[in-house]
């Protein structure tokens, strides 16, 4: 990739499209990059994440439906990307047990139609334009299926998704790879742990958590809670995707983890041991007036989802080799400036959220349970 390149961030206002993008113009290596913002605006995504970013004369915003064949089309003939990075997709597993036509239409049908852009696009360009494009998809841990007490996810583990998310996202993984294969599209699939980490849209656990433990609410908890999963510090992860896009081999496929498995109810009893630090709950008057003393009481165990899988665990050790890339932040000390930026952010988390799309967590009949 050159100094003066042009990347597509699809998805780049959502939680972790807009760290990227904001990590994509910091970068020391990209100093004359240019960033396009390509997204729908979607209940997940909001320009305010991009507020950090908004007076750089090197982004642009697009408002685009990656399933819009005009739409996405347009943006490459306007913008000539030297790489996409792939990040818009529908995400959140309950709302794809509630709704899964949604998560077809823009993890599958999405992918299919940037892949064919991208096709497109590069048949018209030069041979030199075309060995410098990248085509970076980022997807799941989850299209794995699910692990037993032993083992890990690596690049070659056979996928099993177990739900209408993790099925979408499995598609369009394999769409990716078949584009690479057959008309040699350079491109490259990227496969993370749980995310965390600011601007994060208030419906993912550790948000949920943290603002429902603020307002003194019940903090659900799916079955006992023994569920466990592999957590990833978002500013880790983006740096891992600036060095695909640099390092990554097209064709290949690439695992991020952070090395941190817990289990849901350790997140969640970490979640309440950093909200304590930050904001004593014998100081929260919305404890008080419930007559609770810690936050740790407000853990409620709720029906747990169908096809929840029991663990995931990610083997990094091949970004950490051909990538030269290891997380930085370990779980506690990355949980602890989440907790307390969602703390000092309130205001962006009213303005993202409000009502029911606030803090869901749970099937949408479950809500009332839940919450």
């Amino acid at each position: 990739m050159t100094a003066t390149e042009t990347l597509l961030v699809t998805g780049g206002a959502g939680f972790i499209g807009s760290n990227l993008a904001a990590a994509a113009l910091a970068d020391a290596r990209g100093a004359d990059r240019r960033v396009v913002v390509f997204d729908k605006l979607t209940y997940a995504g909001s320009l305010s994440n991009l507020e950090r970013v908004a007076d750089d004369p090197r982004y642009t915003f697009v408002l685009g439906d990656i399933a819009d064949r005009e739409a996405v089309r347009k943006a490459f003939a306007e913008h000539r990307p030297s790489g996409v990075l792939n990040l818009a997709a529908e995400s959140h597993v309950d709302r794809s047990i509630d709704g899964p036509g949604a998560f077809v239409r823009t993890n599958v049908l999405g992918t299919f139609e940037l892949l064919e852009a991208a096709r497109l696009d590069l048949g018209r360009r030069s041979e030199r334009e075309r060995a410098g494009f990248r085509f970076i998809h980022v997807s799941t841990d989850e299209v794995f299926g699910s692990l037993g007490e032993s083992g890990r996810f690596r690049e070659d583990t056979a996928y099993d998704p177990s739900s209408p998310y993790s099925a979408s996202k499995a598609a369009a993984d394999h769409l990716v790879h078949a584009w690479c294969r057959t008309y040699g599209l350079p491109a490259i699939v990227t496969n993370c742990s749980n995310n965390y980490g600011p601007y994060q849209f208030p419906e993912k656990l550790i948000p949920v958590m943290i603002l429902n433990a603020a307002s003194g609410l019940p903090l659900p908890v799916y079955g006992e809670g023994a569920n466990v999963r592999d957590w990833l510090h978002v500013d880790d992860h983006c740096e891992g995707l600036l060095r695909v896009l640099r390092l990554g081999e097209p064709g290949q496929s690439y695992n991020f983890g952070g090395d941190a498995e817990r289990t849901n109810l350790e997140v969640v009893e970490a979640v309440c041991a950093a909200v304590e630090a930050e904001f004593p709950a014998e100081e929260n008057p919305a404890l008080a007036t419930k007559g609770t003393g810690s936050y740790r009481e407000l853990v409620t165990f709720v029906e747990d989802r169908p096809g929840h899988d029991l663990r995931y665990a990610v083997d990094a050790a091949k970004a950490r080799k051909d990538l030269d890339w290891a997380p930085r932040r370990d779980f506690e000390t990355g949980l602890r400036e989440t907790v307390r930026w969602y703390l000092d952010h309130l205001d962006w988390c009213d303005a993202v959220a409000s009502g029911g799309e606030r803090r869901r967590l749970g099937l949408q009949q479950r809500l009332t349970a839940a919450t």
